[in-house]
């Protein structure tokens, strides 16, 4: 599947400049990927003098690697100790369920009822947003997303949080009834596939609470996220008093280069280890570090991570700004440098305007601005721009969107 209604060929990327195989140059206010900016110079100079001197598996001992991961996993609370790297992040995915399921004993997985957590086959059934392996498991069930703007029927908003970790209960209760356990609770802790949710209120705690009362453990997806994407935290989950167990790591991790990893308790870690040989050609390879190392080079010498949460505030107000002048526009959420804009046939009934956020995107599109789409519905802006986008680049992505929402 492609983006646009008419495909759009890029030739060439510079900080948060994309430019077309037509002359044309695109703002890129989606791709958490390049997440430094497009072929950021230090993070290329470190990827080619590593490939120019060596690059080989981790079948050998290189100090890249040691050095890379200790500096990560320095990132973390101290009980996340240990780390293996892998090349995608459905790899790493993949990686923390044989590493739940190991140490548990258990099988089931709860995650959210509109989730995407990679697409190899042991972690597309988890994918119940939208992959068809989900529909049939027995060992993966999908409880609502939390979600305090449409909130769940007949519940009043100071009771949505209970109402939720209820359900998270009830999944528990349905495995041990199929007699396979719990083996741990799997959520992208800023629920941005859902659209970038504001989750009621010590829900997450809550939820947690209770699969670990049932031998469960709880695992959180970082792959958007994570890397100061949030703005005031390296990492999402660090927005609630609730450390995980396993934490999965990606797409941002290299800047476009292939990285992607797991850190998680190091019982965890040596216990699976103890059990199974995990081993990866190309994860953890001396480039991929040699990257990775770069990457956290840029956000902490250009302070990236307070430039989001400045930065991010000045586009959430102008956002907030054009909320007060379209009545499409039901309501704006963000961390840091990432914003959902939920868009509604009339704001009474809240009900999803997928059409007209399909329109919003290709027409930002033919202006040279570049966003997407998400949420069960389809109706939730998704901006999600690298983390050096500035005001300038700002007020060009507030003013296009202004022009396409009075043309609509």
């Amino acid at each position: 599947p492609l983006f646009y209604d008419k495909p759009l060929e890029l030739v060439r990327g510079e900080g948060v400049w994309l430019f077309g195989a037509d002359g044309r140059r695109y703002l890129d206010v989606y791709n958490n990927v390049p997440h430094c900016g497009h072929c950021h110079p230090r993070i290329v100079e470190a990827l080619a003098g590593q490939a120019g001197t060596l690059n080989t598996h981790t079948r050998y001992l290189h100090e890249n690697i040691v050095n890379y991961l200790e500096r990560l996993t320095g990132l973390f609370d101290n009980s996340l100790s240990m780390a293996a790297l892998t090349c995608t992040g459905s790899e790493a995915n993949e990686l923390a369920l044989r590493m739940a399921r190991h140490h548990t004993g258990a099988q089931g997985i709860i995650v959210t009822d509109c989730a995407y957590h990679g697409n190899t086959e042991a972690v597309g059934e988890l994918g119940t947003g939208f992959m068809p392996e989900a529909a049939l498991t027995q060992r993966v069930i999908g409880v609502p997303a939390p979600d305090t703007y449409r909130g769940l029927p007949g519940v009043a908003a100071g009771e949505l949080a209970a109402a939720y970790a209820d359900r998270v209960q009830q999944a528990v209760d349905t495995f041990a009834g199929r007699g396979i356990g719990t083996a741990g609770i799997l959520i992208c802790p800023d629920f941005a596939n859902e659209g970038l949710l504001d989750a009621p209120a010590g829900f997450v705690e809550s939820a947690v609470a209770k699969v670990r009362a049932a031998g469960g453990l709880y695992i959180a997806d970082e792959v958007q996220g994570g890397f100061g994407r949030t703005g005031k935290h390296w990492w999402s989950h660090q927005w609630y008093d609730a450390v995980p167990d396993i934490v999965t790591l990606g797409k941002p991790m290299g800047n476009g280069h292939p990285l992607a990893g797991v850190v998680a308790r190091g019982d965890i870690v040596e216990a699976f280890g103890q059990w199974a040989m995990y081993f990866n050609t190309f994860a953890g390879n001396p480039v991929s570090c040699a990257v990775g190392m770069a990457v956290l080079d840029v956000l902490q010498e250009e302070d990236l991570l307070a430039h989001a949460v400045s930065t991010g505030n000045y586009i959430a107000s102008g956002l907030r700004s054009l909320q007060d002048k379209h009545g499409i526009i039901g309501e704006v959420r963000h961390k840091g440098m990432f914003f959902a804009v939920e868009l509604v046939t009339d704001r009474d009934s809240r009900a999803p305007a997928a059409d007209s956020a399909k329109a919003l995107v290709n027409a930002m599109c033919r202006r040279g601005v570049l966003i997407s789409r998400i949420g069960p519905h389809d109706n939730i802006l998704k901006l999600r721009p690298p983390m050096p986008f500035a005001r300038e680049h700002a007020d060009i992505l507030l003013a296009s969107l202004d022009e396409c929402l009075t043309e609509l």
